[in-house]
């Protein structure tokens, strides 16, 4: 079983470009889309994977996170309700932990949101300064809502 903390934030100012290590092209969808349950399916580069993710408690919930084939998850994401989201992430170490930002493409620019994985839901990091307004737990910057 895996537990997922994270925290999310708005981004106030492209200072992250500088200070990524390394960016990827992604694409996802879901195959369901509950607040109890999600399944989500997506393309990083040339990789595939299927995710399913449990209900949000505070900043936790259960994630489990596997490996395909990528022309499986392609067609998979043929298979997906809704809009399909394209972004840019960009990979940042900052005071010795790691935060993905993603640049959303199409409609939803130009949205970016910052994400941290934490080890426990009290665990003290320090903000970047390109980092704005929390998010965490607003449901409609959830991937899946959007």
């Amino acid at each position: 079983m895996g537990v997922e903390t994270e925290r999310k934030y708005l981004v106030k100012n492209n200072g992250y470009r500088s200070l990524a290590k390394e960016s990827h092209t992604i694409k996802q969808g879901y195959l369901q889309r509950e607040p109890e349950r999600t399944v989500r399916i997506r393309t990083k580069d040339d990789h595939g994977y299927i995710t399913v993710k449990g209900k949000t408690t505070g900043c936790s919930r259960l994630e489990f996170e596997y490996e395909i084939p990528y022309k499986d998850a392609l067609q998979m994401l043929a298979l997906c309700a809704g809009r399909i989201i394209e972004k840019r992430r960009y990979i940042v170490e900052y005071a010795g932990m790691l935060w993905e930002i993603d640049e959303f493409e199409g409609d939803l620019s130009p949205l970016v949101v910052a994400e941290i994985e934490l080890p426990t839901p009290d665990y003290h990091y320090t903000l970047p300064d390109f980092i704005g307004e929390e998010v965490t737990g607003d449901t409609k910057y959830y991937n899946s809502n959007l």
